[in-house]
């Protein structure tokens, strides 16, 4: 019997549902808070964490490629990296213990960015259509906020009655119930056997490709200096996806409940942003509103450290949600623009290495920053902070070098 093509396309976004549960559940919230407060960990040890597991990210991808499209079947992998990434996620709850959280978190974490890789590689047989790859897209993007927000909701009578390592199990049970339709229902177009002396030939091919895109950037002055400004700025803005939480706990001193609506709040505003961001890009163009998203990021940031008080403080969620939403938006439509068309594959999956380097070097550098001024006690996160204001301002500047 043969699937809607809306019932797929629905099960499949559904699974953006699903794992935006993980990802603002552990990711974002209460993992880090189980490590810096529950578990007295510094946050180095929670930045090691998440630096290792996204560098074993990077260093498989070309494989994970690779065998995406060399055996022609994504649902396996897809399946097999989630449970991986459920199962770990699950035992951080089972075990509550600092060292061995931290190891199962790597896990989990690894397990999940995996996944959509081959979830990704879905996209064009699910949309049918070349025409319909952006709106599909888009129910996937949609689902993920609706995800991140339902998620907290679902997570929290849990954290209620059992603390923060309550959160565990319920996030791995729902990541894996809502990801249980796109599993049974989505179909791989087609089924071939793996050769692996062919995956081991494209494995090199695939590294060297990837030397040569970088050398071809340095060839496109315009697309070189935004990269650069993306990897400076992204150290920022991927810190405070990681962070955010652990600021607003020890600094602002929020409970709980206010951190989880406050969650809420930013990432509504981010679902605003990114919406109207499009049409601004359309009107100004890329660069110009990219330069006013970083200076919004900037103010922003500048609030954060001077920030003393709650209802202050409400004012950073929003103008956060806002930036974060506009500013993937106005990246990729400015890398659209400064790239050759014959290259942009090419140039946007090295966008993509960029991102996943920032995810390493920025939450790395708050952690130093925490650990080296430790002795000046809560001081030690404003000035964290300010090293962020930093970053987004030397990726501010760099920006600024790219040619209209």
């Amino acid at each position: 019997m043969q699937t809607s093509k809306g019932l797929t396309i629905f099960s499949w976004s559904l699974f953006d549902f699903a794992n935006t549960i993980f990802s603002m559940n552990i990711v974002s919230l209460y993992f880090a808070l189980w490590v810096t407060v529950d578990k007295g960990g510094r946050d180095i040890l929670y930045s090691s964490a998440l630096g290792i597991s996204t560098l074993l990210i990077i260093f498989s991808l070309p494989i994970l490629g690779i065998l995406s499209d060399g055996y022609e079947r994504r649902m396996p992998f897809l399946i097999f990296f989630t449970l991986i990434s459920v199962i770990f996620t699950g035992l951080i709850g089972v075990f509550d213990h600092l060292f061995l959280g931290l190891i199962f978190f790597g896990i989990a974490n690894y397990g999940y960015h995996s996944s959509l890789v081959f979830y990704d590689a879905l996209l064009p047989q699910v949309a049918g259509e070349e025409t319909h790859l952006g709106k599909v897209s888009g129910y996937g993007v949609a689902m993920g906020y609706l995800g991140a927000i339902l998620g907290l909701l679902m997570v929290k009578p849990f954290v209620l009655r059992g603390g923060r390592s309550g959160a565990f199990i319920p996030t791995a049970v729902l990541f894996l119930l809502f990801s249980l339709p796109c599993f049974f229902i989505v179909k791989d177009a087609k089924e071939k056997k793996i050769d692996w002396e062919r995956i081991h030939h494209h494995f090199f091919a695939a590294v060297k490709k990837l030397i040569n895109t970088f050398v071809n950037a340095r060839k496109y002055p315009a697309v070189f200096t935004f990269l650069l400004a993306n990897f400076i700025y992204s150290d920022a803005t991927n810190t405070i996806i990681v962070f955010m939480a652990v600021y607003t706990k020890k600094v602002i001193q929020m409970t709980d409940t206010q951190i989880v609506y406050f969650l809420i709040t930013s990432t509504s505003f981010a679902v605003v942003g990114s919406y109207f961001c499009g049409f601004i890009c359309d009107r100004i163009g890329p660069r110009k509103t990219l330069i006013g998203v970083l200076l919004g990021w900037c103010f922003t940031l500048s609030l954060a450290v001077v920030s003393f008080s709650p209802f202050l403080f409400w004012f950073v969620g929003p103008l956060a949600g806002i930036c974060l939403g506009s500013v993937w938006v106005s990246a990729r439509a400015l890398l659209v623009k400064v790239s050759p068309t014959e290259k942009l594959g090419e140039f946007f999956g090295l966008y993509g290495l960029t991102e996943k380097f920032a995810t390493v070097i920025g939450p790395l550098i708050w952690g130093l920053t925490v650990f080296i001024f430790e002795p000046l006690g809560i001081v030690r996160y404003r000035i964290a902070v300010g090293m962020l204001l930093f970053f987004m301002c030397c990726g501010l500047f760099v920006l600024t070098k790219v040619p209209e």
